[in-house]
């Protein structure tokens, strides 16, 4: 267990820094075209949920995210007493460490800090971060692991 806290901590020390230079760097010129018409820097305050939706709802999430990791660190600790589903306990840890990660923002800023933004067949993603990313990878995790390992 102590391996995964570890692990959490190091993911959302990576998402916190990213941020950090974001605030600093990126705040004052908003954006940063990396890969013209493709890949940019973008600094956003994102007041909202996954791409902005309910905005304002800042305590909501913030409750919900505790409980989520609260069972989410649970379940984790059960199956690595049993040593078993490596891919379902990546999973819980990425989501948690990411949902750790936004739910520092939305306590200690008011807001998430979004960066990383794509244009894709000309469609203008919606901003994201790190974190957002680690739970998404957590969650196509859980969901393979549950198509893969899940009996019943």
């Amino acid at each position: 267990m102590l391996i995964a806290i570890l692990i959490c901590a190091i993911l959302v020390g990576i998402d916190q820094i990213i941020k950090l230079f974001t605030i600093y760097s990126l705040k004052p010129i908003e954006n940063i075209d990396l890969i013209k018409n493709f890949f940019s820097l973008t600094y956003v305050e994102n007041r909202g949920a996954a791409f902005g939706m309910l905005e304002g709802g800042r305590y909501l999430f913030i409750i919900l995210t505790i409980i989520v990791c609260s069972y989410g660190f649970y379940l984790y600790y059960k199956l690595n007493k049993k040593n078993e589903n490596l891919l379902l306990r990546t999973g819980i840890l990425l989501v948690c460490s990411g949902a750790i990660g936004n739910i520092i923002d939305r306590i200690f800023r008011g807001f998430v800090v979004d960066m990383l933004n794509f244009y894709i067949f000309g469609y203008d993603f919606p901003v994201f971060n790190f974190a957002d990313i680690c739970v998404c990878v957590g969650a196509f995790l859980i969901i393979l692991s549950s198509l893969l390992f899940d009996k019943e």
